[in-house]
């Protein structure tokens, strides 16, 4: 059998149903609100890179891509930001606060411009709407953890 698409692969197993919420709720540093606040911002952040990044290829198969290219840019560079985002925010063991902030900041700006941008598209587009929606989850994530 060859396989063209990932579509056609199929997987004996799985890994489980451990989280990488869990395997840091076992890290040796003791928990805290604040590692609450992050880790939901990590899993916002996550949900929202590879939300980001279905909206840009579904917007690469619509019909008008010359006025898909924006949010295709945007989604696309947004993306990498909240990926970024949710591996600093995971990560327990002695944090740089100051980049911690400022990426969280970053990540927060990038989901208003996602969703500003995903606005403009979302009557017709359903992916566009339901991005747009991501988006303001994700920032929502970012401002409860700025507020500590």
């Amino acid at each position: 059998m060859h396989l063209a698409y990932a579509s056609d692969c199929r997987f004996a197993g799985t890994l489980g149903e451990m989280t990488f919420r869990e395997i840091v709720e076992l890290h040796p540093l003791a928990g805290s609100d604040l590692r609450d606040a992050l880790l939901r911002c990590a899993e916002e952040c996550l949900v929202c890179g590879a939300s980001y990044t279905a909206c840009a290829d579904a917007s690469l198969s619509e019909s008008d891509l010359a006025v898909s290219t924006g949010v295709i840019r945007v989604c696309l560079d947004w993306a990498d930001v909240c990926e970024a985002t949710a591996r600093i925010a995971t990560r327990q063991t002695r944090p740089d606060i100051r980049l911690v902030r400022a990426r969280i900041e970053a990540c927060a700006a990038a989901c208003v411009a996602c969703a500003d941008e995903c606005d403009r598209h979302a009557a017709h587009p359903a992916h566009c709407r339901i991005c747009a929606a991501v988006c303001r989850r994700c920032k929502a994530a970012c401002d409860e953890l700025l507020a500590f």
